[in-house]
């Protein structure tokens, strides 16, 4: 600690680190990073802030959020004040955006520039390719600062969200692997589910559970596999983008002991919701991959004390609420949840139930997914010399509620609403300043900013 000028803030609470808590701890501040943390009597600073009882994490990175899916890159503005409001100070946005994907340098730039003038908090940026001729593209958008690749096996709109042939694959993770960077694949079987969806809907089957069903466990773990081989074909970082299964993690251990890169991460759904979920949610719970059964949902748990998983996400998409009403036809609704505000909160709550310690939390949804992406140690971690980022939270009993979710009013909707919470979003801090005070998003637009990647990430074999 440092006998010069007092520093700029001093923010004192339960300080959760990844491997203990700082029982009435300390984190002092200089500018917008983290310059002394400790216990006991406070060293002298400007101001103090007082979180006394609760607890101060580092705030999250949600590796996997698409901000621009539904309403393109307007709807940073929305997703980034929920964000603020559920202490995720740094977001990793996705690709895929209406009307044009990240697809080369020139439109990162476009993009980079309406994060840095409409988002509340800090957004990191994964690039990806045209479903034809996109692959010369691949080292430009690493140069731009994009934190990691993702492209798809299955596909959602040719243009948009485009399936990959086997063949573009691996050249595109051929060009990857030079970059050192991680490539997520949405892992779906595309014959499988066509296939199931023409004959549900041809007998009829179009009620909520038809989705789980034609889009069975086996078409994610065939796609984990091909996605794995070509990885150890290519020498890529290979990533599951979500995997509702306990398997894809094991296949991704297998791939790792052949000296593979490879990886996956669970999206919090996939750690709380089952099939039974979508029956009651009906469109608002529809998600690519789908809901699977409790014993799955046990079976995840086991995989992330196992320390089979790399991170938790949400996996964000926030669909105006007519494109998730269901009507009959649960093929006709928008894949996607909203996750944001809910995320911290939640997986207190979850930790909570098991009776799990909070610093996985600090973990796997702080610094793991910082880590992977690229963008330890500036984010995801108390630590001296990072960004003054962390989410205080206050335990209790609370019961979240969609209606005060902060974006546009038709994206206020929420899977988990009326849930049960073991604990609240008391306030956010980005970069040494407090953008959301348990009631109000105080950070203006703009206030947010884009993250270049700091390095070529990690993967879970390397922890």
């Amino acid at each position: 600690m440092s006998d010069a000028a007092p520093f700029d803030r001093v923010i004192r609470g339960d300080i959760v680190l990844t491997d203990r808590v700082l029982r009435d701890g300390y984190v002092a501040i200089r500018g917008e990073t983290i310059a002394a943390i400790g216990e006991g009597i406070s060293p002298p600073a400007k101001d103090v802030v007082d979180h006394s009882g609760k607890y101060v994490l580092p705030g999250l990175v949600d590796g996997h959020m698409h901000t621009s899916s539904a309403r393109g890159w307007p709807g940073i503005r929305g997703a980034s004040m929920s964000a603020a409001a559920g202490g995720v100070t740094t977001c990793v946005d996705m690709p895929y955006d209406v009307p044009r994907p990240v697809t080369d340098a020139a439109i990162l730039a476009e993009k980079i520039a309406v994060v840095n003038a409409t988002a509340h908090v800090d957004l990191a940026l994964y690039g990806t390719i045209t479903k034809t001729g996109g692959v010369d593209a691949i080292a430009g958008l690493a140069e731009a600062g994009v934190c990691s690749f993702k492209l798809s096996t299955y596909e959602y709109d040719p243009v948009r969200f485009p399936r990959i042939d086997h063949p573009t694959m691996v050249a595109a993770f051929r060009e990857i692997a030079k970059t050192g960077l991680m490539v997520a694949v949405h892992n779906e079987d595309q014959e499988i589910v066509v296939r199931l969806t023409e004959e549900a809907k041809a007998a009829g089957n179009t009620s909520p559970i038809w989705h789980c069903r034609t889009r069975p466990p086996l078409c994610e773990t065939m796609a984990d596999l091909e996605i794995f081989e070509i990885g150890l074909e290519t020498g890529a970082h290979v990533h599951i983008a979500h995997s509702s299964l306990a398997r894809g993690f094991e296949i991704a251990e297998v791939f790792r002991r052949m000296g593979g890169k490879a990886s996956g991460e669970a999206c919090i759904q996939y750690l709380c919701m089952t099939e039974e979920d979508i029956i009651r949610l009906e469109g608002f719970g529809k998600c690519n991959p789908p809901f699977r059964t409790h014993e799955e949902v046990a079976r995840m748990w086991e995989a992330l004390a196992a320390g089979q998983v790399a991170y938790v996400s949400t996996d964000h998409a926030p669909w105006p609420r007519d494109r998730k009403t269901y009507s009959g036809d649960i093929f006709a609704v928008g894949a996607g949840l909203t996750g944001l505000q809910s995320f911290a909160p939640l997986m207190y709550t979850l930790l909570s139930e098991r009776s799990l310690p909070v610093t996985l939390m600090a973990k796997y949804c702080a610094e793991r997914p910082a880590k992977f992406h690229g963008l330890f140690p500036k984010k995801g971690a108390i630590r001296i010399g990072a960004d003054a980022d962390f989410v205080v939270l206050e335990t209790g009993e609370f019961t979240f509620d969609a209606r005060d979710i902060r974006d546009e009013e038709d994206a206020k909707w929420s899977p988990y609403d009326g849930r049960r919470m073991a604990a609240r979003v008391a306030a956010t801090w980005l970069r040494g300043t407090c953008i959301w005070d348990g009631q109000t998003v105080l950070a203006k637009p703009g206030t947010g900013r884009f993250v270049p990647r700091q390095h070529n990430g990690t993967y879970v074999g390397e922890e």
